[in-house]
């Protein structure tokens, strides 16, 4: 079985210097790529002068992380992807119990490892963790992480299990799954991609997996930090476009009638917390999304299944204190 890691970089030659040897020393035999998102630094240089055995994929514009991807990996030949931000540090034996779930079953179309927090690293990293989940509202969370926080790795998710949805930060996938669904929804452009895609894949039949014996260390937000209000926006609108494409007809409306008021509520809060231009990227989110609705529906799949949710109401439960999530 085949297998490429594709590294994404934009301006990132910091984060390649500082996290490509681990790359190197630990996927041996493995071909490593950087798919380059027209870099105005001196990246390539860079990777020319220092790492002369990484393939490196030049795309013409940096058109995100979503478009990004879908036009780099269509130059790259391999059954197995490896998605992997420039900002992880990987480690011993990494690759093997991946290659070996997909081995074990094809039904099986992205696994995702335990990803920890590089800066902490007995804490679990917020985008990943344990694997993700999805309530039934559709709010995003994972095993060890629950909005902003995060739990202390002790060992409580060493093990191999089905997920909603796999980070995007190390993300390996079938290419022949991946190309199934069209790649990426490009018009998500960074945030939330991984979890549309995953979710389709389920809608199509597929399994989600992650495995606890595969350990990375992401550092989290090398491109867009948490206080960016670009952040909030493609969130929140990235988060609404998801939901129309995938939920069961019969759940879109009421699901969607509650997040826009919940959406209100949270944009007054991360207003308050953030700064108001937080507030203002939730609005523009929402008339981002409405503008989106007629294409949304249209890429939605034949079959949508229900909901697949380990809580409901998570948002109220952990809000309001509630501890029987």
């Amino acid at each position: 079985m085949t297998v490429a890691i594709a590294i994404l970089n934009w301006n990132g030659k910091n984060w390649l210097k500082k996290f490509l040897p681990s790359v190197i020393k630990y996927s041996q035999d493995t071909a490593i790529y950087v798919i380059d998102n027209a870099s105005t630094d001196d990246s390539i240089k860079f990777l020319k002068t220092n790492f002369p055995s990484v393939k490196i994929v030049q795309n013409i514009s940096n058109s995100g992380f979503a478009a990004g991807y879908n036009e780099g990996l269509k130059s790259i030949n391999s059954e197995i992807y490896c998605l992997l931000n420039s900002d992880v540090e990987v480690t011993d034996n990494w690759l093997s119990p991946i290659i070996d779930l997909f081995s074990q079953d094809k039904n099986i179309a992205a696994v995702q490892p335990k990803i920890l927090d590089y800066n902490q690293k007995n804490k679990f990293e917020f985008a990943g963790a344990g694997g993700g989940l999805i309530d039934n509202l559709g709010y995003p969370y994972c095993r060890g992480r629950i909005f902003d926080d995060v739990e202390t790795d002790s060992g409580q998710y060493d093990d191999e299990t089905e997920i909603f949805w796999a980070s995007g930060c190390s993300l390996f996938i079938r290419s022949e799954d991946f190309w199934n669904m069209n790649g990426f929804d490009e018009r998500f452009f960074a945030h939330q991609e991984e979890i549309d895609l995953c979710w389709r894949l389920k809608n199509a039949g597929k399994k989600i997996y992650y495995t606890g014996k595969s350990t990375v260390y992401h550092v989290g937000g090398g491109t867009l930090n948490k206080q960016n209000p670009r952040k909030t926006f493609l969130n929140f609108r990235n988060n609404l476009t998801m939901l129309v494409k995938n939920l069961p007809f019969y759940q879109v409306v009421p699901v969607i009638f509650a997040r826009l008021v919940l959406d209100g509520f949270a944009g007054l809060y991360f207003g308050y917390k953030n700064g108001w231009s937080h507030l203002w990227a939730v609005l523009k989110a929402h008339f981002a999304f409405y503008a989106e609705i007629p294409h949304s529906l249209k890429l939605r799949q034949k079959h949508q299944i229900k909901i697949y949710y380990q809580s409901k109401w998570l948002i109220f439960k952990h809000f309001l204190g509630s501890k029987n999530q």
